[in-house]
């Protein structure tokens, strides 16, 4: 058994018919879809709790879109949100442009912000992500240890650029590794499962609402 193990939660699909990278803006709800991911969420962990999984906590970042990804499994795993600032969305100067390749190639002016797509030059840099989300990830951790013991399974919902770096990180790849073609879909599930002495020893992932993604309006947040 896993000393402990963290489940990274994408958020459900965003209402965004304009496809503005949103980023951190306020305001971005999920639709109708991104709820009813949600739930397939939430049904996935609750299948988990009756067959023994011992999920004892559930953290999520403040963005609109994260909370509403954990309501649903709040309710089916009878857990409260804690709201964590730590695995919130990446930071991004681009936030608010919508259809944003069409619009880097018409705007000059915004040139100099993609100099440099392995910090990337743009945003927050990979590796300040990876940080902060491995603090956050393993102060809630050590916390649900400590008050529920070894296998203690811990639920973060976050967003997709954070995720991914972590789990670059995690396996030790570049943080800038096929950062535009990401394995980590709407309301998919990274788990990682750590030792007792913090290191993680496996990594798996799972779409748990695949059956809702064709068709789904996908554009990162940052």
């Amino acid at each position: 058994m896993s000393h402990a193990v963290v489940h990274l939660v994408r958020h459900g699909e965003v209402e965004n018919p304009h496809r503005v990278l949103y980023g951190r803006l306020p305001g971005y709800e999920l639709s109708q879809r991104g709820h009813n991911m949600a739930r397939l969420v939430a049904e996935h962990f609750a299948e988990q709790k009756e067959h023994g999984t011992n999920l004892v906590s559930l953290i999520s970042s403040p963005l609109i879109r994260a909370q509403q990804t954990a309501a649903p499994i709040a309710q089916a795993l009878g857990l409260p949100i804690t709201t964590e600032p730590g695995v919130i969305e990446a930071e991004s100067q681009l936030e608010g442009y919508s259809n944003i390749k069409d619009t880097l190639l018409s705007t000059p002016r915004l040139w100099p912000l993609v100099r440099n797509p392995l910090t990337p030059s743009w945003g927050e840099p990979y590796a300040h992500q990876a940080t902060r989300m491995a603090q956050a990830i393993s102060k809630h951790r050590d916390y649900a240890i400590q008050q529920h013991g070894p296998g203690a399974n811990i639920v973060v919902v976050s967003h997709q650029l954070p995720i991914w770096v972590t789990r670059l990180a995690t396996e030790g790849r570049s943080l800038a590794f096929n950062a535009f073609r990401r394995e980590c879909t709407l309301a998919s599930v990274t788990s990682i499962s750590f030792d007792r002495n913090g290191a993680a020893v496996d990594l798996t992932y799972s779409e748990p609402a695949a059956e809702l993604l064709p068709g789904t309006v996908n554009v990162p947040g940052a």
